[in-house]
């Protein structure tokens, strides 16, 4: 269960960056409601999520998922580029998380 409150959790941060994105800087109303909305459940689901997570593993792959997977909403949906260096860096992300993962995050 606690898995699953934690990619809540990078669900939920994911959706908050995105309408961050969205917002232009606060001036559009309802992503700027979403992205509030959105974190407030991240935290909360994460808070779950560390009661029998390690905090350093769970929040390694908090970012570090959330960061992949904005980086690839940027690539897709917002038509950033998609430089090699980038791709390489994602790669290298997913194989931090792993490793962690790997070293047993759970009491």
């Amino acid at each position: 269960m606690y898995w699953i409150y934690l990619i809540l959790a990078i669900l939920f941060e994911v959706s908050g960056t995105t309408n961050m994105k969205l917002s232009s800087g606060f001036t559009k109303v309802l992503p700027t409601v979403l992205m509030f909305l959105f974190y407030a459940l991240s935290f909360t689901a994460m808070t779950f999520a560390i009661k029998k997570i390690d905090v350093g593993v769970a929040y390694a792959i908090w970012s570090g998922l959330g960061t992949t997977l904005i980086a690839i909403i940027g690539i897709v949906w917002f038509k950033e580029p998609a430089a090699g260096i980038k791709l390489i860096s994602i790669g290298l992300i997913i194989i931090g998380v792993v490793g962690l993962n790997l070293s047993g995050g759970t009491h």
